[in-house]
Formats: structure tokens, C-alpha cells, sequence
């Protein structure tokens, strides 16, 4: 498992920066940060609230996904496994308050364009307060690519 860690390392890396020339972000976090908004953006266009509400679900749980992956790798240090955790469940939340499950209110079908900005901020603000190594939000970003 090790060994895979180290190849995804590389080949995360390599992608990441082999290809620096072509691309003009590298930066994992603003990575993350322009996947959401494009993410964001679709729902906001999209007219059908149910199918607001289906991306929206399909996106959270992609990233739900995505770092209980990272989370359960082996060499992702404990401060970060701990944070991830954190997140996962913040994200977890997020997810049962638009279906209404787990005892939250659904959103309103009037209220997703709003629910999926807050998301979106929040999930912004928590990369001030959520410290990751550039190696773990590295693996986030090439596991939200293979997606």
C-alpha cells in the first residue's frame, strides 16, 4: 500500500507540476476551490429543483467519497487524518440537511441556489481553519479528477 502511496505521490506531483507550463494554477487547494465554483455555477443554471438537488447530492457525496479514500490511505499523517474526519462529517451534515435526513429540515426547492453558495463558503473558510499537508490536498485533488 505504501508503494501506491508513493506512485500516486509521483504521478500527482508530476501531474501537478510536469505540466506547470500548460496550466496556469497549481495550487491544490485552489483547485478544489475552482472545482466548487464550477460546481456551483452548473446548479445555479440549472432550472429543474430537483435536479438542483441531485447535483448538489452527487457532488457532496463525490466529496464525502473522495476523503474517507484519502482519510484511510496509509502514510496520510494522524493531524490531517483527524481533520479530514472533521470535514467528512461536516460534509456528511451538509448533505442530510438538503435531503432532510438524520433530523434536519430539507431545503427548501427555493432555497438550493442559496444552500449550494453556503456549501461552497463554508467549505471555502474551512481551508483556513482545516490544516492540510500540500501531499494530502494533492491526493484530494487527483482522486476529484478520477471521479
Amino acid at each position: 500500500m505504501r508503494k501506491l502511496f508513493v506512485s500516486i505521490t509521483f504521478l500527482g506531483l508530476f501531474l501537478l507540476f510536469g505540466t506547470q507550463g500548460y496550466a496556469q494554477n497549481t495550487d491544490p487547494f485552489q483547485k478544489i476551490k475552482t472545482h466548487l465554483n464550477e460546481v456551483v455555477k452548473d446548479i445555479h443554471q440549472t432550472t429543474e429543483p430537483e435536479l438542483k438537488r441531485e447535483k448538489l447530492d452527487t457532488e457532496l457525496t463525490g466529496l464525502i467519497s473522495t476523503i474517507s479514500k484519502v482519510e484511510n490511505m496509509d502514510g496520510i499523517p494522524d493531524t490531517d487524518r483527524d481533520n479530514l474526519s472533521d470535514l467528512r462529517t461536516d460534509l456528511q451534515n451538509k448533505k442530510d440537511e438538503l435531503n432532510g435526513e438524520n433530523g434536519y429540515a430539507r431545503v427548501p426547492s427555493n432555497q438550493l441556489n442559496d444552500y449550494a453558495t453556503f456549501v461552497q463558503q463554508d467549505l471555502e473558510q474551512a481551508d483556513s481553519v482545516v490544516t492540510l499537508s500540500l501531499s494530502t490536498a494533492l491526493l484530494i485533488v487527483i482522486i476529484l479528477l478520477l471521479l
